[in-house]
C-alpha cells in the first residue's frame, strides 16, 4: 500500500499503459483522478476498480493546451491535493517520411510532447506544496533512433529532455521527475497494421532484443517503483523498460 493517502493523476486511462498503471497504483492505495479524451472509457475503468476511493473521471484533450489546464485546475479544486501526475495519454503515427504531412507532425507535437509541458506547468505548484511527483511516458524511441517514427521520436526525445530538465530545476523543491521508456508496448496503439513502404528487417534492428512486445501491467510495476517512495532519491532519470533495446 505503497500510495496509501496519495492522490494521483492519470491521463490515458482509458486503455493500454494508462488503464494499467491505474489499476497498479489502485490496488496499492491510491486515490485517482482519470483523464482521457474517451471519457465513456475512462469512467468504465473508474467502476470497475475495486478501491475505497471513488475515482474521479475528467474528460480532456491532450492536444488542446486550454484543455490541459483546466484538467489540472479541475482535478486540484475536486480533490483538494495533488501528490503525483502519471503522463501516459498519447498517440503513434508512423511511416515513410514522405508520407508525413504538415498536419501529422504538429498533431504528434502536440499530444505527445506539448501536452506534457503544459500539464506539468499547471500541476507543479500543487506538486511543490506536497513534494510530490511526475512521472512521464516516453519511449525507446526518446532514446534511439528508430526508422519511420521520426515525428514520434522527436516527440518522445523532446519528453526526455523535459523530464530531465524540470528534476534539475524543482529538485530543490522536493519534486522530483522521471521518465519510463517502454519498448513496443501490446496496446491497441501499437497493433495495427503496418504502414505502407515499411522495411520490416530495417525495423528489427531496433526491436527488443528479448523478443515479443512487453505488457502494459509491466510498465506499471515501473511507474508504481518510480512514483513511490522506495525511490526517494531518484529524480531526472529515464527508466528503459525495454528488454535491452537501447543497451548497445
Amino acid at each position: 500500500m505503497r500510495y496509501r493517502d496519495k492522490l494521483v493523476i492519470v491521463t490515458g486511462a482509458a486503455s493500454g499503459i494508462g488503464r494499467a498503471t491505474a489499476q497498479r497504483l489502485a490496488a496499492e492505495g491510491a486515490q485517482l483522478v482519470l483523464g482521457d479524451i474517451n471519457e465513456a472509457g475512462a469512467r468504465s475503468l473508474a467502476d470497475s476498480l475495486d478501491t475505497q476511493f471513488t475515482p474521479l473521471v475528467i474528460g480532456f484533450d491532450a492536444g488542446d493546451p486550454a484543455s490541459c489546464r483546466t484538467f489540472i485546475a479541475t482535478a486540484a479544486e475536486k480533490a483538494g491535493r495533488i501528490d503525483m501526475l502519471c503522463n501516459v495519454a498519447g498517440i503513434m503515427d508512423w511511416g515513410p517520411l514522405p508520407m508525413f504531412s504538415e498536419e501529422r507532425w504538429e498533431r504528434m507535437m502536440r499530444v505527445n510532447l506539448s501536452s506534457i509541458f503544459y500539464l506539468c506547468q499547471s500541476a507543479m505548484p500543487h506538486l511543490v506544496a506536497t513534494k510530490g511527483n511526475i512521472v512521464n511516458i516516453s519511449s525507446a524511441a526518446g532514446l534511439v533512433g528508430i526508422a519511420y517514427t521520426t515525428a514520434y521520436c522527436a516527440a518522445k526525445h523532446g519528453v526526455i529532455g523535459l523530464t530531465k530538465s524540470l528534476a534539475i530545476e524543482y529538485a530543490s523543491a522536493g519534486v522530483r521527475v522521471n521518465a519510463i521508456c517502454p519498448t513496443g508496448v501490446r496496446t491497441p496503439m501499437t497493433t495495427g497494421i503496418l504502414p505502407e513502404g515499411v522495411d520490416i528487417s530495417l525495423l528489427m534492428r531496433n526491436a527488443s532484443k528479448m523478443g515479443d512486445l512487453i505488457e502494459a501491467d509491466e510498465v506499471a510495476g515501473a511507474i508504481a517503483y518510480l512514483g513511490s517512495a522506495d525511490a526517494r532519491t531518484v529524480s531526472g532519470i529515464a527508466l528503459p523498460v525495454d528488454g535491452a533495446q537501447t543497451a548497445g
